[in-house]
């Protein structure tokens, strides 16, 4: 029987990992997926720090199954001091191997836009540059037997799935987490201008033999507007359960993560709420993720899907 485990951003419940612990322990999950941890990246956290979040994980039994790092991601230009990402690159490895974790996410640089059309992507997107840096990174984690992912999250290789393809042939050894709802509000930029919404199934039958973890979220997207509201998985646009259970009925065996983006500002650093809040939005959005298992026909225990 196959066994999939549940994780999750646990940042977005707690900045501290006293708390994001804490919620994981109340859903009764073993998995966390690092990002931050007090308001610094888990590879950016000093040496001392560091060795804190290690004895703490030993203590709690919580293990990493990935760093979500912020390695070439969407607020990052191509033309970025590229051996200060290289430094990055190599103290990741070295935590990550400390910490026996297998899998880092990380992105493809932003979108270029037109200097006078902020939302018009530049026909040059300086791919070669993008994909020569990505080899590199992407040959250093390979070298130390790590893995890296690419997500879908408002970077090059998520212009449409045919950027994402296009990537993954030009960088050996990538392979892919789809988040469900980036795609179902990432223009798609194949098409005329103004971007219409990408088609989240569409893209998702274009890639998903490259998929081995999947973040679940949910929302939608005005394109007129570009706002975005985060929303409970199966109450947005992006079609969350016919997703995951195509995952499941094609053998599916990688990861999962929730992602919720309800309450917290991972992304806007002015949105603020209380922890309180943020605790038990997180719990909500994780026993939401396992009724939606329920209903594609999965058993949920401990923390884990069993198809």
């Amino acid at each position: 029987m196959r066994e999939l485990f549940l994780s999750g951003f646990a940042d977005e419940a707690a900045d501290d990992l006293a708390g994001q612990i804490k919620v994981l322990k109340t859903l009764g999950w073993k998995y966390l997926e690092a990002r931050y941890i007090d308001n610094y990246n888990i590879h950016d956290l000093d040496d001392a720090a560091f060795d804190k979040v290690c004895a703490t994980l030993d203590e709690s039994e919580i293990k990493i199954n990935c760093f979500g790092s912020s390695i070439a991601n969407h607020a990052t230009q191509v033309d970025c001091d590229f051996e200060a990402t290289m430094a990055v690159v190599k103290r990741a490895i070295q935590r990550m191997r400390r910490l026996k974790v297998p899998y880092i996410r990380i992105m493809s640089y932003a979108v270029l836009y037109d200097e006078t059309e902020k939302d018009r992507a530049l026909p040059d997107q300086k791919e070669e540059k993008r994909f020569e840096q990505l080899r590199r990174i992407c040959g250093a984690f390979l070298d130390a037997g790590i893995t890296p992912l690419h997500e879908n999250s408002y970077n090059y290789g998520s212009m449409s799935w045919e950027h994402t393809l296009k990537l993954l042939d030009a960088v050996p050894g990538l392979k892919l987490v789809y988040d469900t709802a980036d795609s179902g509000i990432t223009p798609d930029f194949r098409k005329p201008y103004p971007y219409p919404n990408q088609d989240c199934l569409e893209v998702w039958e274009h890639i998903k033999p490259h998929v081995i973890h999947i973040h679940i979220k949910d929302a939608c997207r005005d394109p007129q507007t570009g706002i975005k509201t985060y929303l409970f998985p199966g109450e947005g646009d992006c079609e969350v359960e016919k997703i995951l259970a195509d995952a499941i009925s094609s053998g599916y065996s990688g990861l999962f993560s929730i992602e919720p983006h309800m309450v917290t500002g991972i992304h806007d650093s002015s949105v603020k709420n209380s922890p309180e809040y943020r605790s038990t939005n997180f719990m909500e959005y994780g026993k939401i993720t396992e009724d939606l298992f329920r209903g594609i026909g999965c058993t949920v225990r401990n923390g884990a899907v069993y198809p």
